[in-house]
């Protein structure tokens, strides 16, 4: 519900910012020279948003070829399979966007003006960090499942 919500107030935010720049650009030959910058780090901020959300409902874009033709535990198996790749992938790109930040952090970067660069980026590791936990719990659950007596082969 946060995520949502999140999302919700930057998509607007970019939405009267992109249009009031191009409004003040047009007629009145101005423009907040930040904007662009900030345009940018809304997008990015949007893009994580929007996975982190995907990820809570495992609403990600997939191509389900096995789900298919796989009976009950035959696909709990290759749901494993990939949801543990998933949250493996998912952890190394947590693991090289924190050396990222790190990185921003250690050299002083800043955005907008003066706000350390860092603060902003931030939602980088974060973001996959709660991919990764969200998918690793995915796992155990199809693990959980496969496990249980009583389903079909």
């Amino acid at each position: 519900m946060g995520e949502d919500a999140v999302l919700v107030i930057v998509l607007t935010g970019m939405m009267v910012l992109a249009s009031s720049q191009i409004v003040m650009r047009n007629l009145f030959d101005f423009g907040f020279i930040w904007s662009d910058e900030l345009l940018r780090l809304m997008v990015l901020w949007i893009a994580v948003g929007g996975a982190v959300a995907a990820s809570r409902d495992n609403k990600h874009i997939s191509i389900d070829v096995l789900g298919r033709f796989l009976p009950g535990r035959f696909l709990k198996a290759a749901n494993i399979v990939t949801y543990l790749f998933t949250a493996i992938i998912c952890a190394l790109v947590t693991r090289f966007s924190y050396a990222f930040v790190k990185t921003s952090h250690e050299f002083g970067d800043v955005l907008l003006g003066q706000v350390p660069a860092w603060m902003l980026q931030a939602v980088l590791p974060l973001g996959f960090a709660l991919i990764t936990w969200r998918y690793f719990l995915f796992t155990i659950r199809e693990i959980a499942g496969l496990l249980k007596p009583g389903d079909a082969p």
